[in-house]
């Protein structure tokens, strides 16, 4: 179908909205947790106003039942824990380590993803990206200093952990083919926002983030109060971005677009961040492991969609039928 320059120049707005969302959402997060380390108020901060600004959106809130409310309480927990340990990990490790062993998490995802009703096919492509995307990550893990980054590695573990099981019992809930919530979009985010926001507070109380919170704030100075700032509507517009580029281009695009957007975040570190220094074999493997992950959402892909055409080839074959006469009633 031929698409007209209004759609074209929507997909390109919704496009752009997305990557720089994408891209700015961890870069401001790197700034906002060193300007302001005080991890579970930042993510609490975040969480509340992301919150706020989607009650404004009342009419697009949309829960079927108490029952889908409760089963979508499972993803609270996943979620602000994803979050917290996200900013942990971009406060003690450089976000190329981060980007790295994120993008080696589908190896736990197809683990879990073993155990559900309608378990995702692996094909040869599958594994070939795979094992790319290890060996990009050996070759990246081969060249840092194990005693100064000990702490980032440990909690970029963790939260890749956590991420897989946010993204596991997610498309459990949401997945047509699973067990799907009637839940809306927006409803759904607002749950784990605003929920998730109340063990974040209570752990900023237990570890005396209150204590500092006042010399914390006073000491922010105007560029990190922007930085903290956009952090939050960055946080808030991705959600957005994403389900308006996701409605506007295939799976595949969207998924390329998203791993794409990893390349930009390893330049920006390798030029602009001079802190941290990235060899030539860091910089090889870091590439090499963004473009396995290129690779594996593509196979996946390939991998739906003839699983999507197997259905309707079935679905239509009853149909085509034409029906037996019974010659044994015939005299």
């Amino acid at each position: 179908m031929a698409t007209s320059a209004a759609e074209r120049t929507q997909m390109l707005a919704a496009g752009s909205c997305f990557c720089f969302c994408s891209v700015g959402m961890m870069l401001f997060n790197k700034l906002a947790v060193e300007a302001f380390p005080l991890e579970c108020s930042l993510v609490a901060v975040q969480m509340i106003f992301s919150s706020l600004a989607l009650l404004t959106t009342w009419s697009s809130l949309h829960i079927g039942s108490m029952k889908d409310l409760l089963r979508w309480c499972m993803v609270v927990p996943f979620f602000c824990s994803m979050l917290l340990t996200s900013i942990l990990a971009l406060k003690h490790a450089p976000m190329s380590l981060v980007i790295v062993m994120r993008s080696m998490s589908p190896l736990g995802a197809l683990a879990v993803e073993r155990f559900y009703p309608e378990p995702s096919r692996i094909s040869a492509a599958v594994v070939g990206s795979i094992l790319m995307m290890v060996a990009g990550g050996g070759m990246y893990v081969s060249q840092i200093r194990l005693e100064t980054n000990a702490l980032g590695i440990f909690w970029v573990a963790v939260n890749s952990v956590v991420a897989v099981g946010d993204r596991c019992v997610q498309r459990l809930l949401l997945a047509k083919d699973e067990q799907p919530v009637d839940i809306s979009k927006t409803a759904v985010t607002l749950i784990n926002n605003s929920l998730g926001a109340i063990p974040l507070l209570i752990a900023a109380y237990a570890t005396g983030e209150c204590q500092k919170l006042h010399t914390a704030v006073a000491a922010l100075g105007f560029m990190d109060k922007f930085y903290i700032l956009l952090s939050c509507v960055i946080g808030l517009g991705i959600s957005y971005s994403g389900i308006w580029a996701q409605s506007l281009i295939s799976a595949t695009s969207f998924l390329v677009m998203v791993n794409a957007n990893k390349f930009v975040l390893i330049a920006i570190e390798a030029l602009g961040f001079h802190s941290k220094t990235m060899t030539t074999v860091q910089l090889a493997g870091a590439c090499t492991s963004i473009l396995g992950a290129c690779l594996y959402g593509k196979a996946r892909s390939d991998l739906e969609a003839a699983d999507e055409e197997k259905r309707a080839l079935l679905k239509k074959a009853p149909e085509d039928q034409t029906p037996v006469p019974d010659l044994s009633k015939k005299v």
